[in-house]
């Protein structure tokens, strides 16, 4: 009976030391969009760790495992998705566009990140204009400044400028241009 008991104590003691031996976690698992230049590139690691190491792979959100695309696209062997600078003209929404989730798996389990959609923004050239407007004399114009949608996201209008000089926003404005110019407008 001692033996038994024995024995059972060891096997116990045994099975708590694997648990507490046994970890698998992510250190931060806050980031949830990443967004970058496409002149760049980026780096997303997979912020997870584990005792006994772990192995990470990283996910479309449809479930698909991913593969690297040699210049465009590599898992690093330390679970860091990397994606590469490239032109406007490879741009590709499944890879440039999309939204990611890496997992980390051991002997202890298997984990999942929050979704991370990651985002690439184009640096390609753009012109910010004024839209023409036609009023008749003494009745109001309605001016709209008119970015380019691949843009529009990250533009915000902070002034509005008259011959180089800034206009006071909140006001209401009075504008007289010479008769014949075309560019009648009252505001």
């Amino acid at each position: 009976m001692w033996m038994l008991a024995v024995a059972l104590l060891h096997s116990i003691s045994h099975v708590f030391s694997e648990e507490l031996h046994a970890s698998l976690y992510f250190v931060n698992a806050s980031l949830q969009e990443v967004v970058f230049a496409s002149t760049t590139g980026t780096l997303v690691p997979c912020p997870a760790a584990g005792i006994p190491p772990v192995t990470l792979r990283w996910y479309l959100a449809t479930g698909e495992e991913i593969y690297d695309v040699p210049g465009i696209r590599h898992v690093h062997p330390n679970g860091t998705l990397q994606i590469f600078p490239f032109p406007p003209s490879s741009f590709n929404n499944l890879i440039h566009d999309n939204t990611y989730y890496c997992t980390a798996e051991n002997p202890s389990g298997k984990i999942r990140s929050q979704d991370v959609h990651i985002k690439a923004v184009l640096r390609e050239p753009y012109t910010v204009r004024v839209e023409d407007q036609k009023a008749m004399r003494g009745n109001v114009a309605v001016f709209k400044c008119i970015i380019p949608s691949s843009v529009e996201a990250y533009i915000t209008v902070v002034s509005w400028e008259k011959d180089t000089v800034s206009l006071v926003s909140g006001k209401l404005l009075r504008f007289s241009f010479p008769a014949g110019t075309g560019r009648d407008v009252s505001g």
